[in-house]
């Protein structure tokens, strides 16, 4: 796995932090802050591109929900199509599916069976990698169709939660690291 680069200081500004939400102890990074800056948001897009542009994926997969707000626009920067990965229930046609583990419970992703081919090269991109879940599913997910998952693409990292641990060996590329 690939270390963080450098980060940029002008976006670390731009996420806010706020204590003890949503329980005593967490600090929450507050991303809306960025979204509605138009030049923060710009980076935060050119900068996720220009970790991940040399992984040359076919398609990028965004976790819902925050990873649909990087994801499309990260996939239209390296000129491959978007493809959302949903919660149970969202998907209107058949789809495949995974279950896993959170820490106060289970969930589950899934995904069209018809919008990756097998063999396809997958970058998997979300706002936010913490304890490394969700993120592990969605790569157990792009295997279960055959694709071939190059990688993880993350605006924020919070290092102290080791969630890049539980991800499979493929680059993990984040912008922010807290």
């Amino acid at each position: 796995m690939t270390t963080p680069q450098s980060q940029p200081t002008d976006l670390h500004r731009l996420v806010r932090a706020i204590p003890d939400f949503p329980q005593p102890g967490i600090v929450f990074r507050d991303i809306t802050t960025l979204l509605r800056d138009r030049d923060g948001l710009q980076q935060a897009v050119d900068h996720l591109h220009d970790r991940c542009h040399d992984l040359r994926p076919d398609f990028v997969a965004g976790i819902e929900a925050r990873g649909f707000l990087f994801g499309p626009a990260l996939a239209l920067t390296l000129g491959v199509g978007f493809v959302p990965l949903r919660k149970p229930g969202k998907l209107p046609a058949a789809t495949h599916g995974v279950e896993y583990d959170l820490e106060y419970g289970r969930d589950r992703l899934e995904i069209h069976q018809d919008a990756i081919s097998p063999g396809s090269r997958v970058l998997v991109v979300d706002d936010v990698i913490a304890t490394g879940g969700t993120a592990a599913a969605a790569g157990q997910l792009i295997h279960q169709i055959e694709a071939t998952l190059v990688g993880y693409g993350f605006l924020i990292e919070l290092q102290d939660l080791k969630g890049r641990d539980r991800l499979p060996n493929v680059p993990v590329r984040s912008v922010l690291v807290y």
